[in-house]
């Protein structure tokens, strides 16, 4: 069952790392515009439609790479304090109630959402250039479907801690502060993704 669970978790974390190439290319649009509109006096007509383009793919396809990474930011002050059953048994109902149905949701109207631009190859009314967007937006009910996956995992985690009494081990390359607190003098070790 570990395997299982590293292999979904090493698919998020695949996609997320591609997806942050985004970063440098957004970063490198940015500073190209500022250059051109401060400097040069001569403004782009594309660098805003790249700019939210790039920004929205990364922000959509990194989210089950936070979820498998554990980077989502949540208040755990009184959580952390639970038994692990009573967590697992707290984040199960929680990812079986809102979790699973929203991120089902989000796939499903997502698809008819990227169909429908396709179709009419929607382009941005944001700019007289009007790139088109219908790639962008299959991205949707793409990052819907990773999430799903990731969300397959965290459930089956959740049902191997309410069985055990302790969490499964996790793929990932960011180690929660929470963990150095907890056991400052312990060497916890993780498999490398």
């Amino acid at each position: 069952m570990q395997r299982f669970l590293f292999f979904l978790d090493h698919i998020s974390i695949w996609v997320g790392k591609i997806f942050a190439w985004s970063v440098v290319i957004l970063t490198a649009v940015v500073a190209y515009e500022v250059f051109m509109r401060y400097v040069m006096r001569n403004p782009t007509g594309w660098a805003y439609d790249t700019s939210y383009i790039l920004y929205g793919a990364l922000f959509i396809m990194a989210g089950a790479y936070a979820l498998a990474t554990q980077a989502h930011v949540r208040a755990d002050v009184i959580y952390r304090l639970f038994p692990v059953r009573a967590q697992a048994g707290l984040d199960l109902v929680l990812y079986l109630i809102f979790f699973m149905p929203a991120v089902l949701a989000l796939m499903y109207a997502g698809y008819f959402f990227a169909e429908a631009s396709w179709r009419i190859g929607e382009r941005s009314p944001y700019s007289p250039h009007g790139p088109p967007l219908y790639h962008f937006k299959s991205l949707i009910p793409l990052a819907g479907f990773f999430l799903t996956l990731q969300g397959i995992a965290e459930i089956t985690r959740c049902i191997m801690a309410l069985i055990s009494g302790k969490w499964p081990m996790r793929v990932g390359d960011v180690k929660d502060i929470g963990e150095e607190l907890v056991a400052p003098d312990q060497n916890i070790t993780r498999p490398a993704p």
